[in-house]
């Protein structure tokens, strides 16, 4: 796979598809890491006298998140200098590209805002119209690169490489690949079917999160009031779940922290079903859980132990988080949990990698074959 070592990008009009998707409060866009790290591959092409034009996305369509790039835009600007376009292959885009002087960078509108995103065909509008203003083709979003769309997989006929970002994710997740035992996948987060695909024989399965509820209630342990709310969200007892449960030893929380009247009790299992819903992991599993974190070699850990977006459910991440061992090779990633870091004031310093990633990670993590990285390796397209 090329990176930005190979290629000569003075004058060289450049494409780069970077991954600014960020979390959004009443209708703002958080500042996350990914403004920080991408502005690293955008210096470094603006100091190679690139002519820089970035795709990114924001949500997706029809949901609440799905955003103007336009605050993207005063963010990324807090690191790199960039010129918002609101328009992606429209005349006004087009114009701005084709008078782009060597060092600038431009940030084109939400690339998901065009229909042809989704739509791998010879008759992509996206692709007919940027792929001739164009000579090289940097994906930096490894975070995306498990869609099959166009803004990752269409441009065919451009030189590809990839960015800094998508460098240090591959060289990373490689080395957790080749872990050294005993090894530990603590399993959290928001999507319990992401955490399943991670489920195998040769590490230590740690769950919380959604996914320790849904191993629980596959388990036939009766929660109650977060049954209904694992209904609502279309998680149910799984079979399939609980044979792995029983085959691999997956441990599972003892105990949980529930809110009762706006604060935190902490309820053991056994005192389970109750009305209540569940916010966090206990202190007994936190306690059990950091035993057998402190002996592992090699640690991955994939979302949150809790609902971090409250101060007194952060117990269990900040626990887990601080308990990692600065001997064993540590990657995190998934979900908010490079958030909950910053909140939780722990330096990243502290762990081997913070990952930006969350799906694309689990991907290539379950063995999965990613297109946007696939056609880095092979320089083919997906059209």
């Amino acid at each position: 796979m090329k990176t930005l070592d190979d290629f000569d990008f003075k004058n060289k009009k450049v494409l780069v598809r970077i991954d600014l998707n960020s979390p959004v409060v009443k209708g703002r866009v958080k500042l996350s890491g990914k403004f920080i790290e991408h502005a690293k591959t955008l210096r470094e092409l603006r100091n190679k006298k690139a002519k820089i034009v970035v795709l990114a996305h924001q949500g997706r369509p029809k949901e609440e998140d799905f955003l103007s790039l336009k605050q993207h835009a005063r963010l990324l600007n807090k690191f790199v200098k960039v010129k918002f376009v609101n328009d992606t292959i429209g005349r006004k885009a087009v114009n701005e590209i084709k008078k782009l002087k060597k060092g600038k960078i431009l940030l084109l509108e939400n690339v998901r805002y065009l229909k042809d995103e989704f739509k791998l065909n010879k008759k992509n509008k996206i692709v007919k119209v940027l792929e001739p203003l164009f000579d090289i083709f940097v994906n930096d979003a490894f975070s995306v690169s498990h869609r099959n769309q166009t803004s990752i997989v269409g441009f065919k006929n451009l030189k590809k490489c990839a960015g800094r970002v998508m460098e240090q994710e591959l060289k990373n997740l490689e080395k957790i690949k080749k872990f050294k035992k005993p090894c530990v996948y603590i399993l959290g987060g928001a999507k319990p079917e992401d955490d399943i695909k991670l489920v195998k024989g040769n590490v230590k399965i740690l769950s919380c999160g959604l996914f320790g509820q849904v191993c629980l209630i596959s388990s036939r342990y009766k929660l109650g009031g977060q049954n209904k709310y694992l209904l609502k969200k279309g998680y149910r007892a799984n079979s399939k779940l609980a044979k792995l449960i029983k085959k691999y030893k997956i441990e599972m929380p003892i105990d949980f922290g529930v809110k009762i009247k706006g604060r935190r009790k902490d309820k053991m299992l056994n005192n389970f079903p109750v009305k209540e819903e569940i916010f966090d992991i206990g202190p007994e599993t936190v306690e059990k859980y950091v035993k057998i974190i402190k002996k592992a070699k090699t640690i991955f850990m994939k979302g949150t132990a809790g609902y971090c977006e409250e101060r007194q459910f952060r117990r269990g991440t900040r626990k887990i988080l601080r308990a990692i061992p600065k001997n064993a090779y540590s990657l995190l990633g998934g979900g908010h949990l490079s958030s909950a870091i910053k909140s939780l004031g722990i330096k990243k310093s502290k762990f081997g990698y913070v990952s930006l990633s969350g799906g694309a990670l689990i991907a290539y993590l379950a063995g999965e074959k990613l297109p946007g990285v696939e056609i880095l390796k092979s320089g083919k397209s997906g059209i």
